[in-house]
């Protein structure tokens, strides 16, 4: 109770005694009831195997990693898990730098043995060679801010990095089959871990001589309780750890309904920390798809995807048969028009100049001009009309 001595003198009397008999009214300062958790948000970083917990005012950061170890002599076939904590004077003036204190100890401990106890991790999966290599994880809490029941938080920030960390995979090789290679993650997709169940901490805290419990307490509510209970508990409501601290005793039956409200928690927290790792997992996998172009199958020596230049030869055939039956129906228009004009002027007689000259001009008529672009509607050129127009120029 090191942390909890170490803010009393922030406390005055009459602050104690309005924490104790609003309590007495099922009320607290912040305004939850007796029960009741505070918001609880859950982030991610860039890299995998890093979180970040808010629990109301209390900020939590966790990192995994991994590395080879030789294991140990009791257990050659099992990787190892450890848990550090690190205490920062910018999360509460009565932190000191340097040397981690008593209740850092413990904050570890506690988180510790709710994972290691419980074999929530599979550890025997981070066995690389029997007595020789295995992949020792070692998760790491940075702690913000305290605004008060640091266990559960750095518990939430440990499992939700532990979900989302990634191990480099990694062969035997060489002669004797006893070379490890450790292949980056440009080669190969990293490994999760295989995590059984998740526990989780749910700590109470017991306050005055009627033994008031509350769930969740804050920083100021810990500097008046006499005691607290962690209980880890899984989904199915099995009980993975407890540790009572304080000298408060604690009547079996307050024990028994702590942990009937705890299963109800654990089980609504598990519900959130699988709902924020998938969706973490959902933009991950959205990240690493890469658009490539279609690449045409040959089957053959038929290739089952028409190429670039054959899209361009199909649409061109398209657009020259348009615009073929376009010039026919302008031809057809034009004869018609001409036709027409012969007929007014039949009975003449004419010269061999005049009627050179009247074929020009009705040339001349039915040319319009070459589109820019194509246009069902804009009007072509005719062939025939044309070579007719430039011999007779020519000559």
């Amino acid at each position: 109770m090191e942390q909890r001595l170490a803010n009393t003198w922030r406390m005055t009397v009459n602050e104690k005694k309005f924490i104790e008999t609003a309590l007495l009214a099922d009320l607290r300062v912040d305004g939850r009831r007796p029960f009741d958790y505070r918001r609880l948000t859950i982030k991610f970083g860039r890299e995998d195997g890093s979180s970040e917990v808010q629990l109301g005012q209390t900020h939590v950061m966790g990192f995994v990693t991994s590395q080879l170890v030789q294991p140990y002599r009791d257990r050659p076939n099992e990787g190892t898990l450890s848990v550090y904590t690190e205490f920062s004077p910018m999360a509460d003036p009565s932190f000191e730098a340097g040397r981690p204190g008593e209740f850092a100890v413990e904050l570890g401990r506690v988180i510790d043995r709710g994972l290691r106890e419980s074999r929530a991790v599979d550890t025997e999966s981070l066995c690389v060679i029997a007595g020789k290599l295995v992949w020792a994880i070692r998760v790491d809490l940075h702690i913000l801010d305290n605004g008060g029941n640091l266990v559960d938080a750095s518990n939430i920030a440990a499992l939700a990095a532990l979900l989302t960390f990634r191990r480099p995979e990694c062969t035997l090789g060489g002669e004797d089959g006893q070379e490890v290679m450790v292949h980056p993650p440009q080669v190969r997709e990293p490994l999760p871990l295989i995590i059984h169940h998740l526990p989780v901490a749910v700590t109470f805290g017991f306050l005055g001589d009627d033994n008031i419990v509350v769930i969740d307490p804050t920083h100021s509510e810990e500097a008046v309780m006499g005691g607290k209970m962690t209980a880890t508990l899984n989904a199915n409501g099995d009980i993975c750890a407890i540790q009572k601290a304080g000298g408060e005793g604690i009547m079996q039956s307050v024990i028994m309904q702590c942990l009937r409200i705890a299963s109800v928690k654990a089980a609504d927290i598990t519900t959130k920390i699988q709902n924020a790792v998938e969706s973490y997992n959902t933009e991950r996998a959205l990240k690493k798809i890469k658009r490539h172009p279609p690449v045409p199958l040959d089957v053959g020596g038929l290739s089952t995807k028409p190429t670039e230049n054959q899209h361009q030869s199909v649409g061109q055939k398209g657009i020259d048969e348009m615009s073929r039956r376009h010039l026919e129906r302008l031809k057809l228009k034009s004869e018609e028009g001409c036709s027409s004009q012969s007929h007014d002027i039949e009975g003449e007689n004419q010269t061999y100049e005049q009627g050179e000259t009247k074929m020009r001009d009705r040339n001349a008529n039915c040319f319009i001009g070459r589109p820019s672009s194509w246009d069902p509607y804009s009007k072509g050129v005719d062939p025939e009309s044309l070579k007719a127009l430039l011999a007779s120029q020519g000559t």
